[in-house]
């Protein structure tokens, strides 16, 4: 009797095996389990090590090593060979192990680039897939393939290899570079209070990341084009590793995180609003009137890093928040908070303004898109801003200006007016918009003065007014006369008209001191609040319905001098009249887009042409720029190490 039953667990998996076959193969794809014999070519393998007895998770066992023996088995491990067989007696046999003792004898596998092979004990593995069995203890042999630096797969592994000597944990695959090593920091963090397993990585991966793994899953993940790895890396960067797994409480915030995860893992666009939309003022009901009705008024909050006395970039923000306030009153009320902590508490003054009915909240720093995100999960009823370059997510849009147009202006500036011909440039952290940034500045002095080298300070600190007057120490010290983002000693217009705090300036080279201001880039933040929020409540704005569907695109609202949110000042005083009538000019001409900075040919420092003659470099390449062109000398000390 139990031999027909066990008959009928093999016929069972042979249906099994024969959908999953014919699927592949009508697909074109092979419908066998794959055979290392036709991957690896020895000349390739570096060394052998024997790691001995490990669990190995099934889902990691995915091939066989001979190719004769791979014929036995369709790609999900399901037997192909036809019942009444000496293989379908075996197979069966060991299904009545399995379901009476357990399968004790580990099978042997190579191991290679973090998936396994079988060389021994095809049949048991089979056996237990077929059953949903998690792990198999193996006599495992690890295959190391030579480095390549040009192989992304290989180099992914070296970095696994690191991770899993410390770890011990190979059902993790992470395709994002190094993430692995930000995985083990936040690991040898991780201080769990309950744990019953002697490893702490043990604990992780039997309590925290299997569960994650099958609620995941079961909410679709496993469709995405995505490892479940990434998937909890992304989960991690927001929540942190959790204590313990609460399948109620994380599966709502991992319902919304797996929409974010899904543009992430597909070809989705990203939606670049590089100018306002056109304003139609007939209509007045729209989908965000909608959805805040029945409320007259709609309800703004905005949340700044520090006190609008002390920061320059905050008081601007306020500027613009006051301007809303005076033409737009009678359609919304707007509040704010200040001195927001910079770290990840920030989150609970977010979620704070999200429980006192907001419609919209405006965080206005980099530095908070991480816990605005986190909140945005929790209350995708809201809708959330970041002041950001960075790339945008389904539930949190970002604004920010194209900076790099009035840098250009400025770099024309510094470039006509030095002696030395060595700019200084004090900058934050290399992101993309500070990069783009100091390439355009370049460009500009570079357009009108030929011999003009641009020295970068790093302050590492984006709103330190006593970090960048140091740094603006140190590059008067390698000889500039010029200094870009120089913080201002004295109060002027400027400052109390935009908020700005630093300017380019001139150096007395014989004080070592800075002597005269003569430009800087401004925001006016109050124009982009006012055409985003007119927009928005005249219904004319044509990706409203994208912001608050489903099916949303990624929105970046970046937009530049012809919009007016930013723009130059220089001092007519200071300034050469024929060098104001050029910056004037191609002021004119990036409005009427008739030029951009960043128009080829253009070198990097390394000497490789990074942009053809006569083409423009696209949205996407300024929006994701790493390199710096070959006027810039961006290897100065940075200012952490200076004493």
């Amino acid at each position: 009797m139990n031999e027909l039953i066990d008959q009928d667990y093999y016929l069972e998996a042979k249906k099994n095996a024969l959908k999953e076959y014919n699927k592949l193969v009508s697909s074109g794809e092979l419908g066998y389990v794959p055979s290392l014999e036709g991957l690896v070519n020895n000349a390739d393998i570096v060394t052998e090590i024997n790691l001995g007895l490990v669990e190995v998770p099934l889902k990691k066992i995915i091939g066989t090593y001979t190719h004769l023996r791979s014929l036995c088995f369709s790609k999900n491990f399901m037997p192909l060979l036809n019942a009444n067989t000496e293989f379908e007696r075996k197979w069966s046999s060991l299904c009545q192990s399995h379901l009476t003792e357990g399968i004790r004898d580990p099978i042997k596998v190579y191991e290679y680039l973090n998936w396994f092979y079988v060389i021994e004990g095809n049949k048991r593995v089979s056996v237990l897939k077929y059953f949903n069995a998690y792990a198999i203890t193996a006599n495992v042999i690890r295959l190391i393939p030579k480095k390549d630096e040009n192989n992304e797969n290989i180099k992914l592994y070296y970095e696994f290899l690191k991770f899993n000597k410390e770890t011990g944990i190979y059902s993790i695959w992470l395709t994002k570079e190094k993430s692995y090593e930000l995985l083990l920091d936040m690991l040898m963090k991780y201080n769990p209070k309950k744990s019953n397993l002697d490893s702490l990585y043990r604990y992780f991966e039997v309590y925290i990341y299997n569960p994650f793994r099958a609620l995941y899953h079961s909410l679709g993940g496993d469709k995405l084009n995505m490892t479940t790895g990434d998937a909890f890396m992304e989960f991690a960067k927001i929540y942190g590793i959790p204590e313990s797994f609460d399948e109620k409480e994380i599966t709502t915030t991992l319902k919304e995180l797996i929409k974010e995860l899904e543009l992430m893992s597909s070809d989705s666009s990203l939606s670049i609003q590089t100018s306002p939309e056109a304003i139609t003022q007939k209509k007045v009901i729209t989908a965000i009137t909608n959805f805040v009705a029945p409320r007259k008024k709609l309800k703004l909050a905005f949340v700044y890093s520090r006190s609008i006395e002390t920061s320059g970039w905050t008081y601007a923000h306020e500027l613009g928040r006051l301007y809303l306030n005076k033409v737009l009153g009678d359609q919304l009320t707007t509040s704010y908070v200040e001195n927001i902590p910079e770290n990840d508490s920030a989150y609970y003054y977010i979620k704070h303004l999200a429980e006192e009915g907001n419609d919209i909240i405006f965080t206005t720093s980099p530095i908070y898109m991480n816990a605005t995100l986190k909140c945005a999960l929790e209350f995708p009823q809201i809708k959330f801003f970041n002041c950001s370059e960075s790339h945008p997510f389904t539930h949190v849009a970002n604004y920010y200006g194209r900076t790099y147009e009035p840098r250009f202006l400025t770099g024309v500036i510094a470039g006509a007016m030095t002696k030395t011909n060595i700019i200084g440039y004090a900058a934050t952290k290399p992101t993309p918009e500070v990069i783009s940034s100091i390439n355009a500045f370049a460009l500009g002095a570079k357009m009108v003065n030929p011999y003009s080298e641009i020295k970068v300070a790093w302050t590492e600190e984006w709103n330190s007014r006593v970090k960048f007057k140091d740094a603006g120490n140190l590059l008067i010290s390698y000889g500039c006369d010029m200094i870009c983002n120089r913080t201002l000693s004295i109060p002027h217009p400027v400052s109390t008209e935009y908020g700005v705090y630093s300017m380019l300036c001139s150096v007395d080279m014989s004080k070592k001191q800075p002597d005269r201001y003569l430009a800087t880039p401004i925001w006016q933040w109050g124009i982009f609040y006012e055409k985003i929020l007119k927009n928005i409540l005249s219904g004319t704005f044509k990706t409203v319905m994208d912001l608050f569907s489903s099916n949303q695109k990624l929105i970046n609202f970046w937009w530049g001098i012809d919009s007016g949110v930013v723009d130059i000042f220089y001092s007519e005083e200071h300034v050469p009249e024929e060098t104001q009538k050029l910056v004037k000019l191609m002021k004119r001409m990036i409005v009427n887009n008739l030029f951009n900075p960043f128009t080829g040919p253009i070198y990097d420092d390394s000497g490789n042409l990074r942009i053809e003659s006569e083409e423009v470099a696209s949205h996407e390449q300024i929006l994701s720029m790493d390199w710096f062109i070959d006027s810039v000398d961006s290897n100065l000390v940075q200012f952490k190490s200076i004493k």
